[in-house]
């Protein structure tokens, strides 16, 4: 499995629309994607126009088709103009839940 965790920052004039745009990804994403497990949008409290993204893949091949899909693409030319500096990507390698666990618990983050 494979996780990413994003570092975005925003103009502050754009903090809803960022949000909204967002979400939309985050829901196309765990919607769609089969392979996607995690998209969590965080706000940092001390830094309100920074947001941190959290996503999980089954492997390398899934978040490369991620970044394919036309929910993310509509969200990278919205969002981009936005941004301050390029985001930061950490990338990393679950350990827990299990394969077994991110599947399981895929189905609670579609029934919003």
């Amino acid at each position: 499995m494979l996780s990413i965790f994003v570092t975005i920052n925003v103009m502050e004039e754009y903090l809803g629309e960022f949000m909204s745009a967002s979400l939309a990804d985050s829901e196309g994403s765990v919607c769609n994607e089969p392979s996607c497990y995690r998209f969590d949008i965080h706000q940092d409290e001390g830094i309100p126009s920074r947001f941190y993204l959290y996503e999980v893949y089954s492997d390398e091949e899934a978040f490369q088709y991620h970044l394919t899909t036309p929910h993310f693409l509509a969200w990278k030319e919205q969002v981009e103009p936005w941004m301050i500096g390029e985001p930061e990507i950490l990338r990393m390698k679950t350990i827990f839940p299990s394969p077994v666990g991110w599947s399981k618990q895929k189905p609670a983050l579609i029934h919003f």
